[in-house]
């Protein structure tokens, strides 16, 4: 019995993945990741680490981030309390789909997971107050690989739906786009 069903999304290789609960008078049982049912959803690798957030603040956008190859990166975002909006860039160089982004509403109550492939910027706006959301990666965080954009890039033109209430000072000062920035080469 399969316990995800995924949908493809406009850009390649992005996925929602929505998770079967098993449900009875106790409670329920969701399956978080299953290596098997997820390869045919493009995860390849083992999962080599496991993260949780917590955004406290309504409104606050995290993001965009990404790693540089060799250290690029899937991710298998999580929405587990609360709800966000999830936002995935294509910045794979001679991609059809470059600089495009996405989203979907992850929320603790519609089990939505987001599949990012490699060679994808990533980052969320909470929709509500206490977010959590728990990411699995197939490549450990490797500092000096570290890539980010700006989530108030005017050349994405991200569509936040809610005024942005708090972003770190960090992520206020990644890069704008140039022209120089021809995407990432996997």
């Amino acid at each position: 019995m399969t316990r995800f069903t995924i949908h493809e999304l406009p850009l390649s290789g992005l996925k929602v993945v929505e998770r079967q609960n098993l449900a009875d008078p106790r409670g329920f049982l969701s399956r978080m990741f299953c290596a098997e049912e997820l390869a045919t959803a493009g995860w390849t690798a083992p999962i080599c680490q496991i993260n949780l957030t917590r955004t406290i603040q309504k409104g606050t956008v995290r993001g965009m981030h990404y790693q540089h190859p060799p250290h690029a990166e899937m991710k298998l975002v999580n929405c587990l309390r609360g709800a966000v909006l999830d936002v995935a860039v294509d910045l794979r160089s001679g991609s059809p789909t470059f600089l495009h982004w996405h989203a979907e509403h992850l929320s603790a109550d519609n089990r939505r997971s987001m599949l990012i492939p490699e060679g994808f910027a990533h980052g969320f706006q909470a929709l509500t107050d206490d977010c959590e959301l728990l990411y699995f990666h197939s490549a450990a965080h490797a500092h000096g690989s570290e890539g980010a954009l700006s989530a108030l890039d005017p050349r994405l033109s991200i569509q936040w739906p809610l005024e942005i209430t708090e972003m770190s000072e960090r992520d206020r000062l990644h890069p704008r786009l140039t022209d120089q920035f021809t995407g990432l080469i996997l």
